[in-house]
């Protein structure tokens, strides 16, 4: 019920606009289109949920700041290059999915996205990162992985609820001391970039975390083991790891996340 339409009324543009109003959910996934269509403004204030998700966009229009209530934008697989500064209007916005497009920076007005809980930019040319990516304090995850980053910003020490942190595929050779203040951090992966050391403190401060993986970076795991907090650290994987095995016993090894990779 609800979900067929007679062949008579087809899908119209009314049609259309009377649902994305009912539902707030405006689903526009492998449409071949070029460009945010126009009806999609008519419903502004009443879209929640706009997934315009492999597309041919290759710009976001300025107006898309009409849209003020939207909470989940999902514009993944396109091909943008950069985003307009009306972004910061959005601050209902709890997830920006941007991944596989060819954003090559971000405004810094997407600090002002205050309510963000999930950013995901991964696949892009992404040089670096708004020095004011701190201002989210709401983040919970943060995927920056295969871009062209060769640093974090020290402002993401300010991105107090962040939980889970991927930034694989860079050129990263270091990251910011001010990790060490993202206490809820549960999760940190930094596969493939350039890393020789971590800051002195992140395991003896970051106190949440449970799984770290520096797969194909110069850090050995002697450094990692010889950093304040390790013992600590590894109690905290090793409980989270046996919590896994008593809960998946039926699962194939291969499926558990053992939660330390430097390999």
């Amino acid at each position: 019920m609800g979900c067929c339409h007679s062949n008579s009324g087809g899908d119209s543009s009314a049609n259309r606009i009377a649902r994305w109003r009912s539902t707030g959910i405006v689903a526009l996934r492998d449409s071949k289109l070029r460009a945010l269509p126009s009806e999609v403004l008519v419903v502004d204030s009443f879209v929640r949920t706009l997934d315009l998700t492999n597309n041919k966009i290759n710009e976001v229009t300025p107006e898309i700041s009409r849209l003020v209530n939207m909470q989940r934008l999902v514009l993944a697989d396109n091909l943008i290059e950069s985003f307009p500064t009306t972004i910061g209007v959005l601050r209902s916005l709890k997830v920006l999915i941007l991944d596989g497009n060819r954003v090559t920076d971000l405004p810094d007005e997407l600090g002002s996205l205050y309510r963000l809980e999930r950013l995901s930019i991964t696949g892009n040319s992404l040089t670096c990162l708004p020095k004011n990516i701190g201002d989210l304090r709401n983040l919970l995850l943060l995927n920056v992985s295969n871009n062209k980053l060769k640093s974090l910003p020290e402002s993401i020490g300010g991105c107090v609820s962040l939980e889970e942190l991927q930034a694989n595929g860079n050129f990263i050779e270091e990251l910011p001391p001010s990790v060490c203040n993202l206490l809820h951090l549960k999760f940190l992966s930094l596969n493939n970039n350039t890393i020789r050391q971590l800051p002195q403190n992140l395991l003896k401060d970051c106190k949440a975390l449970q799984n770290v993986s520096l797969h194909d970076n110069p850090i050995s795991m002697d450094q990692f083991q010889q950093m304040e907090g390790f013992e600590e650290f590894e109690a905290r994987r090793k409980k989270k790891f046996d919590k896994q095995i008593d809960s998946n016993v039926m699962m194939n090894s291969a499926g558990l996340d053992e939660g330390l990779d430097l390999r």
